[in-house]
């Protein structure tokens, strides 16, 4: 099962923890991608996320039929933000779960990797002194 979100409100970890939790599930692992006060030194006021969201849902989608090609995953959850977010506001979760944890670890590294590269989601920092979009494939 998979549960892919574009949100533009606060994401809740929980939420996607409980969705990927379940009896056959020895592990779970979650990522939690937060914004950070300051990008090389800069102090950043603020995030802007925007999104393709039917290419981004579709890719996302992709990435979690992946996962389960390559990992005996049970469940994948995709959480990301869009709109305007603040220094210590959530960003993206990724909750994977399986068997056992050694998958989900894997898995859940592949899966934040991959969306960094794939899906069109792009980032805005702003600062005092200006902005910057960000590459959205580093």
């Amino acid at each position: 099962m998979t549960d892919i979100q574009l949100l533009s409100i606060p994401l809740q970890p929980q939420a996607c923890i409980g969705f990927v939790s379940g009896p056959a599930c020895g592990g779970v692992n979650v990522f939690i991608g937060t914004v950070r006060n300051q990008t090389q030194g800069r102090p950043v006021i603020r995030l802007e996320f925007e999104a393709y969201e039917p290419m981004a849902i579709a890719e996302m989608r992709k990435i979690a039929e992946q996962l389960k090609q390559r990992w005996p995953v049970e469940r994948v959850s995709f959480h990301h933000r869009i709109g305007v977010l603040g220094p210590g506001e959530t960003a993206v979760i990724i909750a994977v779960s399986a068997p056992h944890r050694q998958a989900s670890f894997e898995a859940c590294q592949y899966a934040i990797d991959t969306l960094k590269q794939s899906v069109p989601i792009w980032k805005k920092e702003i600062f005092e002194d200006g902005e910057v979009w960000v590459a959205a494939h580093p």
